[in-house]
């Protein structure tokens, strides 16, 4: 069954519930229930056999849970003689026997159910006189992983979630991220490591997501190394704020045999659920552009305390957009580079590459992540492309333990033009990056290459782009038509990015002209600064500041001077700047032509009229 006809199937449920729950009510029912059919599918073919291992234990006086897991094959069990189908026989005692067969699961999976708050529907739907139809509906569903595998039960839950959220005019994307973007992030997450992507190379390796949503950042992760080397292990950990798209990350996590120990509750930011962890490979999309002021206290305390033993002592960003603190917070999980290193792949909206002067808290973190050499790319996507937002969004990559041909510098990828339309939109979702979007991006990320994009538009008005690595041949124009070139990716080394914020002053002067000077202490003799013609100049760290003054400031303001003791370093990468094309507007003789053209058009459209 496709993820779309299985979402509609359990969407269904939903005509149901109509009057007795309001629209934004769904989910508390169907998201649970979902969770449960699934696990009650997963466990349905060893049930006998699980039932036959607890008589025979119990008759000896032995607890019989670590060996019913075993028969299972999935850490996870269920010590009930119900299940759904079972539970169809007794309409009367419906509430009570459910309770009972959740109940019967293993405690990570009674959490699960815990966060839904699902014994409060249970209550509910018994007393609207709903509950023997909504469970008949569901043990209906054939979710067992030969029908529904992972992957596709992975998109069925967050397509549940969009639809959720639209209908609470709540936030969809803080739940999940498109599974296109997460393949890219996968992508350029292992392209170095060969040893992990080795057929048959029985290595373990670890990966993090500390706003881990349904956890489908983790799930493709999986998939992807498995479809590459299946004797290797992933072990995932994550940690996750709602509880509800933290309890069906856990339930994912159960059905696929990983440990829920490893998935914990609670915010990221004030309580680390992993405090003494480093891991190999970290991934993110935290939420873009709110603010963190509920955490403020807790952040702030450890910023001050522990300085850079701690997570943020870099800097601290302005109140109204925390992404960059989740950056700093997988930045302290990476492994000492002697160790192995680690890789991150972070998604950010456009404000950290460039919000905040120097000095201030962006600017430092920015400074600190420059100055360190963590940076390998930042990779823009196309607008679109997220299901709660239509802005511009780009994946960092960082690393430390660059390739050797990768220090000092820094990649700039531009993928905004590399999309297709979808045939339906989701929320504010209209576009997608195709499979062989992705493989260039990975391809040019991966050899470390500059490219250019060339558009070819032939002379019937139909275009093309083909990808130009640095020194391949260009597409010759068809006749008639035109070439045109864009950068597609650039290095830059780590210092292009910075600069020397420095002050001018010039002097005060009395009514006659004359400049006033000191009287007191340092300024004794020097000329009085006039605040109304201070001015702030950016000097990139390339360049000798004295020379940049001579040249640029001095011969309009040969009076002027530098105040070092206010000069800031200050860091920013002004991503559209360097992808700007310029384009010379069109001649006046060809404005004139087409002009003509749209004239005697017109002139002739009238005198059709007219006759």
């Amino acid at each position: 069954m496709s993820q779309a006809s299985l979402s509609s199937l359990i969407w269904s449920v939903a005509d149901l519930l109509r009057g007795d729950y309001k629209p934004h009510e769904y989910g508390r029912v169907i998201l649970p229930f979902t969770v449960l059919r699934r696990l009650d599918c997963v466990l349905a073919p060893t049930k006998a056999a699980v039932l036959a291992e607890i008589a025979a234990k119990e008759a000896l006086g032995i607890n019989p849970q670590p060996f019913v897991e075993r028969i299972t094959g999935v850490p996870f069990a269920n010590t009930s003689a119900l299940d759904l189908r079972t539970l169809m026989g007794d309409q009367d005692n419906l509430a009570a026997n459910l309770t009972a067969y959740i109940q019967g699961f293993s405690p990570a999976v009674r959490d699960v159910f815990e966060r839904f708050l699902f014994a409060e529907q249970i209550a509910r739907l018994a007393k609207s006189g709903l509950l023997y139809k909504v469970t008949e509906k569901f043990a209906g569903f054939n979710l067992h992983p030969d029908a529904v595998n992972n992957h596709d039960m992975g998109l069925a839950f967050e397509e549940l979630i969009r639809k959720f959220a639209e209908i609470s005019n709540e936030t969809a994307g803080e739940h999940f991220t498109p599974r296109e973007v997460i393949r890219l992030m996968v992508n350029l997450l292992f392209i170095e490591d060969s040893e992990i992507l080795t057929p048959g190379n029985p290595v373990v390796r670890t990966i993090y997501d500390p706003t881990a949503g349904t956890g489908g950042m983790l799930s493709v992760a999986g998939e992807h190394l498995l479809a590459h080397n299946p004797a290797a292990a992933l072990t995932m950990f994550g940690q996750e704020l709602n509880d509800e798209s933290y309890a069906i990350c856990k339930a994912d996590m159960l059905i696929k045999g990983q440990d829920v120990r490893n998935i914990v509750p609670g915010n990221t930011l004030s309580d680390d659920g992993h405090a003494a962890r480093k891991f190999d490979y970290m991934l993110s999309n935290p939420p873009f552009g709110v603010e963190w002021k509920k955490v403020e206290k807790e952040v702030r305390r450890e910023a001050e305390s522990l300085g850079h033993a701690g997570r943020f002592g870099p800097g601290l960003p302005r109140i109204s957009d925390g992404s960059l603190l989740f950056l700093l917070h997988l930045i302290s999980k990476m492994r000492p580079a002697q160790d192995g290193g680690s890789r991150i792949g972070i998604v950010l909206n456009g404000s950290p590459l460039f919000t905040g002067g120097a000095a201030s808290g962006e600017s430092e973190i920015r400074r600190h992540v420059l100055e360190n050499d963590l940076v390998e790319a930042i990779i823009a996507l196309p607008t679109d492309m997220f299901f709660n937002t239509g802005i511009a969004t780009y994946i960092w990559v960082l690393s430390n333990r660059k390739p050797s041909a990768r220090k000092g510098l820094v990649q700039l990828i531009d993928a905004s033009s590399l999309w297709r339309k979808m045939r339906k939109s989701l929320g504010s979702k209209r576009r997608e990056m195709g499979e062989a979007d992705i493989d260039l991006v990975a391809r040019l990320f991966g050899a470390a290459a500059e490219a250019q994009l060339a558009t070819v538009t032939a002379a019937d008005g139909t275009t093309t782009t083909v990808p130009v690595l640095d020194g391949q041949a260009l597409p010759g124009a068809p006749e008639g038509g035109t070439v045109k070139l864009a950068p597609l990716s650039r290095l830059f080394r780590n210092e292009a990015f910075g600069y020397r914020s420095i002050t001018l002053e010039r002097p005060l002067r009395d009514a006659d002209g004359r400049p006033l000077l000191g009287q007191k202490g340092r300024a004794k003799g020097k000329p009085q600064p006039d605040p109304a013609l201070r001015d702030i100049e950016n000097v990139p760290l390339s360049e000798d500041v004295e020379a940049y003054v001579a040249r640029e400031v001095l011969p309009h303001a040969p009076d002027a001077w530098i105040d070092h003791d206010k000069t800031r370093i200050g860091y920013e990468i002004p991503f559209n700047r360097h992808f700007y094309v310029f384009e010379p507007p069109r001649s006046l003789a060809v404005i004139d032509a087409e002009l003509k053209q749209v004239t005697d058009r017109i002139l002739k459209m009238i005198g059709g009229l007219a006759a």
